[in-house]
């Protein structure tokens, strides 16, 4: 391994003027920096970031907490966090939740073991108005960007999120405007803010056309395709009446679509489909779907610009990002049914 002392006899100047060279001290002429920065450079010198972390007291490194990385929602948000973190010379470690709260807990203690600069969290949601693990992160000081909607147990953080309400209202306003009177929302999970904030957005659209929220309207799914397709099954085996359907994400949306084309419905002549998101799977599914565009890869990009200001020092607004509709084949006018509907299920 080589070491600044190493260097030095090299260049031929002591341990301090290496040791300043290299990190640019305003003391050191830009001929001499020019040489102990080349023959760093040609000798193979690798940084030793935690002695240089404890040195300056910053670690250059930020942690970073999703559910599941499996999840397609995350993948471009995760880019651009990275990304723009590495322009900043910044480090970025990536650990899971699983959406399990015990975990949740042991990662953020991990990562302030490990003496990180700052925390991107999507938190697992909690039904009490207080967690002990954020408020030792409060207690700490340690700067915090919640990736989404806020509850109540981390609304003390700064956040960064697209307007969900908005968009799931866009959604249903463009259902109504195609003349769909009877829209079943399939619903996220009950703890999650962005979950209730696009039902919000469902319902507001509708009391604004003057029309009664249907509680049988309303199906639980939950945010992946199996919930989906379960959704699909129960909404199948009811007789709603509903001529569109508006799930809470893409994924949800393309689990249910798969179970109504199977059962021999067309979309959007038999039913309408929407979604939420916008994840790559969206425009290539059997039947494109109409859903709106979450700005993931620019949430990623403004979380990374508020944590760098929160490590300066600075109290910037929590930011929000519009909502886009995306019009793509899944939607139609609705067609007078012949007979009854939906149609049973079979077992193929």
């Amino acid at each position: 391994m080589i070491r600044l002392k190493d260097i030095a006899q090299h260049v031929g100047v002591s341990v301090m003027t290496v040791s300043k060279a290299l990190r640019d001290a305003p003391d050191i002429g830009p001929g001499t920096k020019t040489r102990i920065k080349l023959a760093a450079q040609q000798m193979g010198y690798v940084v030793n970031a935690t002695a240089q972390g404890l040195r300056n007291r910053h670690s250059r490194l930020l942690g970073l907490i999703i559910p599941n990385i499996a999840n397609p929602i995350f993948a471009r948000m995760i880019m651009a966090i990275e990304d723009r973190a590495h322009e900043a010379s910044y480090e970025i470690l990536l650990s899971q939740s699983q959406n399990i709260v015990e975990r949740e807990d042991a990662c953020l203690r991990q990562f302030l073991s490990r003496r990180v600069d700052g925390l991107f969290v999507m938190p697992v949601h909690r039904p009490g108005p207080e967690a002990r693990a954020y408020q030792e992160l409060l207690a700490r000081g340690t700067p915090t960007v919640i990736l989404g909607p806020v509850a109540p147990f981390c609304s003390q953080f700064i956040n960064v999120q697209g307007e969900e309400s908005e968009g799931s209202y866009l959604i249903t306003q463009h259902l109504l405007e195609l003349g769909h009177r009877r829209i079943t929302f399939l619903c996220g999970p009950s703890l999650a803010p962005w979950a209730t904030a696009r039902l919000d957005g469902y319902s507001r659209a509708l009391r604004q056309a003057h029309i009664e929220v249907d509680d049988q309207l309303i199906f639980p799914a939950g945010a992946t395709i199996e919930d989906g397709a379960n959704a699909g099954r129960q909404w199948l085996s009811e007789a709603t009446g509903a001529t569109a359907i508006q799930a809470v994400n893409d994924m949800v949306a393309i689990g249910c679509g798969e179970v109504l084309l199977s059962q021999g419905l067309s979309i959007p002549q038999a039913v309408s489909l929407t979604g939420y998101g916008n994840i790559l799977a969206a425009e290539h599914f059997r039947v494109p779907l109409t859903t709106v565009r979450q700005p993931k890869h620019s949430l990623g990009e403004t979380a990374v610009s508020v944590m760098l200001q929160l490590i300066g020092g600075a109290k910037p607004r929590p930011p929000r990002l519009p909502a886009v509709l995306a019009i793509r084949a899944s939607t139609a006018p609705p067609v007078p049914a012949e007979g009854p509907f939906p149609v049973p299920i079979t077992n193929n």
